[in-house]
């Protein structure tokens, strides 16, 4: 990965230029650049899946490039029709960080899980871009909420985030500690964008007719849902690929907008940025990213 000059980008039919005021980074970046990702963009290419950018006329929007990446620029090419208005008093560094986590926060924990007031939810990496934006979500959603992260900076994240219970799985055993929180019911919810070990855990500690919805796999390996397991303890497993709703549903990210603008202004969820970096960072930053060494969303400023 390289910082090059490149021609700035034209628009064409349906497009709008933006000057990029702040872009967020996101795992699948990683993924992307190491070529490991479900969407694999022609090479050379320029990263970055969200943005906060300013139109022409000095309107700041949010959202994705079009096509794919090329965030991590000075300007950037959006549909116009993908485009959707910063929520008033929102930094720009926030609102890069908005649009991936929060959509798929609240898709995840409301059109597929069916997320009600008073379950237990179990929000794993709590710390993180993802989890943090889950944690909120769910106790706007009048959730209990559980939290589990690596050691003490990241328990107190998820403290601070609004998480009623923190378990530091670096010296716990979740499992148990879920069991034990909950009076033995399990979590109704779990969101889970590790995988691996983690996944294997939660199908020990989940409730009666639980949802774990998988987000992503940042351990590194990709588990197996047992069926049998699945059937004796009534639960369901549910997958969030959120990019697919912009061709399946895209009407849905308007609704959802709307009604992350609404909990913004109401108070109830408040991005966290973990660190704002110079452009020529992107490297060390998506380094750091992919090391969990980073607490909330990192961004990039041009």
């Amino acid at each position: 990965m390289t910082l090059d000059e490149v021609p700035e980008p034209v628009p064409g039919e349906g497009q709008v230029k933006v000057r990029v005021r702040a872009a967020a980074l996101n795992f699948p970046d990683i993924l992307m650049a190491q070529g490991t990702y479900q969407e694999k963009p022609p090479l050379p290419f320029t990263p970055g899946l969200e943005l906060c950018g300013e139109l022409e006329n000095g309107q700041r929007v949010l959202g994705s490039p079009s096509g794919g990446p090329g965030a991590f620029a000075e300007y950037a090419l959006m549909d116009a029709d993908a485009t959707w208005p910063v929520p008033e008093g929102m930094t720009d560094e926030q609102a890069a960080a908005l649009y991936i986590t929060y959509q798929t926060g609240h898709v995840g924990l409301h059109r597929r899980a069916g997320l009600q007031a008073g379950e237990w939810l179990l929000v794993h990496a709590g710390a993180g871009g993802v989890g943090t934006a889950a944690i909120q979500l769910g106790k706007a959603a009048g959730a209990k909420v559980i939290a589990t992260a690596g050691g003490p900076r990241k328990t107190q994240v998820c403290t601070d985030m609004g998480a009623d219970h923190v378990i530091d799985y670096a010296a716990e055993d979740f499992v148990a500690r879920v069991k034990e929180i909950t009076g033995g019911h399990g979590a109704d919810v779990v969101y889970d964008p590790v995988g691996g070990d983690v996944f294997d855990g939660s199908t020990k500690c989940i409730a009666f007719e639980g949802r774990i919805v998988v987000v992503g796999f940042t351990s590194g390996r990709i588990p197996a849902a047992r069926a049998n397991h699945l059937l004796v303890k009534n639960y369901s497993v549910l997958g969030l690929h959120w990019g697919l709703y912009r061709s399946k549903d895209p009407g849905r990210i308007g609704m959802v907008h709307e009604d992350l603008t609404r909990l913004f202004a109401d108070g109830l969820i408040d991005p966290l940025v973990g660190q704002t970096l110079p452009l020529d960072h992107a490297q060390t930053a998506l380094a750091a990213l992919g090391d969990r060494g980073t607490v909330g969303k990192v961004v990039l400023v041009p």
